[in-house]
């Protein structure tokens, strides 16, 4: 393993960025005020913005460091995997802003609370890339992480099903459908990166 250990910090920021925007999703689907919604909006998109600006540093990194911790590829992937979960975190908070949608449905509170625990997971796998020494509690993680991209799709088709028989307004369908897929495509994201990582232990652990 070489000294230089700038990937990890980069990817750790990475990850404590990823579990502060699943917090605030969170808070935002039980915020019931418009306006305080919004506020926590903006904070997730002030973090996806960190997290743009962190995963250009790792690619710049990347160009610049013959030596790294692991395969160029696989932190090339391990770094859009990460970033890609930022970005669905982010569409989901800014369609629910730009539809006006009330999330006060119980698919919406579901799926942000799968979202933050992936989040919350992800970012305990990442930190223990470091030295690759607790390889149970990263599988176990791994494994809960696949449990709940599962759990956010039966919660998407009962949501779905639910909206087609409750929802009268067509409008509102087509709104609520489309925040319950980028906001279970979220929950797919924090599962691919989980499999990068579960490639990478395979091959170094």
């Amino acid at each position: 393993m070489p000294k230089n250990k700038v990937f990890y910090e980069l990817f750790e920021q990475v990850a404590d960025n990823l579990g502060e925007m699943g917090k605030l999703l969170k808070a935002m689907v039980a915020e019931p005020e418009f306006d305080k919604r919004n506020y926590i909006g903006k904070q997730i998109e002030d973090y996806e913005h960190k997290n743009d600006d962190l995963t250009h540093k790792i690619f710049t990194e990347l160009s610049r460091n013959f030596i790294t911790p692991f395969d160029r590829e696989d932190i090339h992937y391990l770094a859009t995997s990460l970033d890609d979960i930022a970005d669905y975190i982010f569409s989901s908070a800014k369609k629910m802003i730009f539809y006006n949608i009330n999330p006060n449905d119980t698919g919406i509170k579901k799926l942000a609370d799968l979202i933050d625990q992936g989040c919350h997971e992800i970012k305990g796998i990442v930190y223990c890339l470091r030295d690759m020494k607790e390889l149970r509690k990263m599988t176990e993680a791994m494994v809960r992480v696949n449990s709940l991209e599962n759990q956010a799709d039966d919660v998407f088709d009962m949501s779905i099903e639910m909206l087609f028989q409750q929802e009268n307004d067509f409008k509102e369908v087509i709104k609520k459908r489309e925040i319950y897929q980028v906001m279970e495509n979220a929950t797919d994201r924090c599962e691919d990166a989980a499999n990068v990582i579960e490639s990478i232990i395979i091959k170094y652990a």
